[in-house]
């Protein structure tokens, strides 16, 4: 009875992280297209001649210069640019503590980093290029 308990203990372990990753992934794809629709935002008022425009924000349908609605979009592009990098580093992490609880190993490569400008340059030298 003790074996079975610890066993859906782990098992419950497991669904729940899966469950934390699958629910990240959503808010990435959500995310983005909510930035997606930031830009199409930011293309139609740079299109448009008038100076005012209507723009929705929640529930309410506001008026407001197309510079600060141009600003208000910029803004929320930003902190989804934000929400979304934050989001895909810590699903790095939960991948990593999901394969644990499997008893997997890592998945390589997961954790890389993009070399900097001074590696870069560094590489590029030794290559010959310039």
């Amino acid at each position: 009875m003790k074996e079975q308990r610890e066993m859906l203990e782990y098992l419950q372990k497991i669904e729940d992280k899966a469950g934390e990753i699958l629910t990240d992934r959503q808010e990435i794809v959500a995310l983005d297209k909510r930035r997606n629709d930031d830009r199409v935002g930011m293309r139609a008022l740079q299109k448009q001649k008038s100076d005012k425009c209507w723009i929705t924000v929640g529930p309410l349908l506001l008026k407001m210069t197309s510079n600060e609605a141009e600003e208000l979009l910029l803004q929320d592009q930003k902190n989804c640019d934000i929400e979304v990098n934050k989001l895909r580093s810590n699903l790095k992490v939960k991948v990593n503590e999901l394969r644990d609880l499997e008893h997997t190993p890592p998945v390589s490569g997961l954790m890389l980093k993009p070399m900097s400008h001074a590696e870069m340059s560094a590489i590029n030298q030794s290559i010959g290029k310039k």
